[in-house]
């Protein structure tokens, strides 16, 4: 495992604070102070509380849209592919609850970087439209309306981050899998 740089580690720092009191209420300094150094000293390695920002954000934007690329270009049935974002949701959000509380609450803060992420996210957006679409058309997904199921997993999974941290034996295959049956199955026996 790779070892965490002093930049790594503020921006860890930061996102956790982000979380608990929010972007706008956290500053440089309290940054410092739950790193135990001086506030000067974050200078050494960050330029500003806006680039933490960015950092958290960007990085996993870019992350999700990696993985939808991944997801998108493979020959897997509309349904596989539902599952596989799904598991990409939970192992991203596993690895980095507070930065997903970030993307997730704080991403109207971004300032050049915002049209980018904008971007980012209607293409992620987009992209999971069409591949409810495709499984409508092949017959594969019930024929219901295609914004409906997009919000309903969106905001389960977007909201991942709440929950998973509440779950100290969390099995991610498991929970993949038993949150794919709800979300594309429903609870109909």
């Amino acid at each position: 495992m790779k070892e965490e740089s002093r930049k790594d580690e503020i921006i860890n720092t930061a996102a956790k604070l982000f979380k608990e009191k929010g972007y706008s209420a956290v500053t440089m300094r309290d940054i410092a102070t739950a790193m135990g150094i001086k506030a000067a000293s974050l200078y050494n390695h960050i330029s500003s509380k806006q680039e933490i920002l960015k950092e958290i954000i960007i990085s996993l934007a870019e992350e999700f849209t990696q993985g939808m690329e991944f997801i998108k270009s493979s020959n897997f049935s509309s349904i596989e592919k539902l599952k596989k974002i799904v598991s990409l949701h939970i192992s991203i959000t596993s690895q980095n609850t507070y930065g997903m509380a970030s993307l997730n609450n704080d991403w109207m803060h971004l300032e050049e970087q915002l049209p980018y992420y904008l971007k980012l996210r209607s293409n992620y957006e987009n992209e999971f439209r069409k591949i409810l679409k495709e499984g409508i058309k092949k017959n594969e997904i019930a024929n219901s309306d295609v914004e409906v199921m997009l919000f309903s997993m969106l905001s389960t999974l977007r909201s991942l981050y709440i929950w998973i941290p509440k779950k100290e034996d969390l099995n991610s295959e498991e929970l993949s899998n038993n949150l794919s049956h709800v979300l594309i199955n429903g609870i109909n026996k």
